[in-house]
């Protein structure tokens, strides 16, 4: 979707200002914030692209006029309303009233560690070949899809060239698809894609500037006037 969240090469919000030696934690509730995002996820009521999904629905003034955790528990309370696992009315008295549908994965404390060591791999097999390869000149799709997708608005109808392969993985647009599991996984080959900055924003732009994007097979056509692979 082309929402506030896609900020790439928007001009009025501000340069990026790093923070010189920024802790990983502003303040306790964030950690608390992280800790169960995580563990509710871990119930397998969604998957990664739904979570995020649910942040980019966020309207856009709840979205810039919040921090990054902030988001993540807005967004967290939205996904557990859908999906009955807590009501409003819990969630504001923070007293529950009810049992959680099954079934409903717990997350236990001495399996954190193992858990986020393993990750959740995304890659998966697939029979037909790869379109595109290193050295290949390709087009991002003019696409503005009505739900998620991992293509940046700022690459979209410009050229760049392929300069790995990655193999194939779940496909994002597909994986939210389904509310619940099990999900449609659609895996696609995945490219890294490079464009010059001049080519996304002009001769303005830095002229030594690259920016690589990984973009999955159905975001990308050959670049016009480019060989296909046989």
């Amino acid at each position: 979707m082309n929402g506030v969240h896609d900020m790439g090469g928007l001009q009025g919000f501000g340069p990026v200002r790093p923070e010189a030696n920024e802790p990983l934690f502003h303040a306790d509730w964030e950690k608390r914030a992280l800790a169960v995002t995580l563990a509710i996820g871990a119930g397998g009521q969604w998957n990664i692209d739904l979570s995020r999904s649910a942040r980019e629905s966020l309207p856009p003034a709840t979205y810039l006029g919040s921090s990054y955790y902030a988001i993540w528990i807005r967004a967290l309370e939205n996904l557990m309303a859908e999906r009955s696992l807590a009501t409003r009315e819990e969630m504001r008295s923070g007293t529950p009233d009810g049992t959680p549908p099954a079934p409903f994965r717990v997350l236990r404390a001495d399996a954190v560690d193992a858990s986020l060591a393993r990750g959740t791999p995304s890659a998966r097999p697939i029979e037909r070949p790869a379109r595109f390869g290193p050295g290949d000149r390709v087009l991002a799709r003019n696409i503005h899809p009505q739900g998620h997708t991992r293509l940046p608005r700022y690459v979209r109808g410009h050229v760049g060239t392929v300069v790995l392969v990655h193999g194939a993985h779940v496909f994002p647009d597909r994986h939210v698809t389904r509310t619940l599991p099990p999900f449609d996984e659609d895996p696609q080959w995945l490219y890294t894609v490079v464009f010059d900055a001049r080519e996304l924003w002009g001769t303005q732009a830095d002229a030594h500037a690259r920016i690589s994007v990984d973009a999955w097979e159905p975001y990308l056509e050959l670049a016009p006037g480019a060989e296909g692979r046989p």
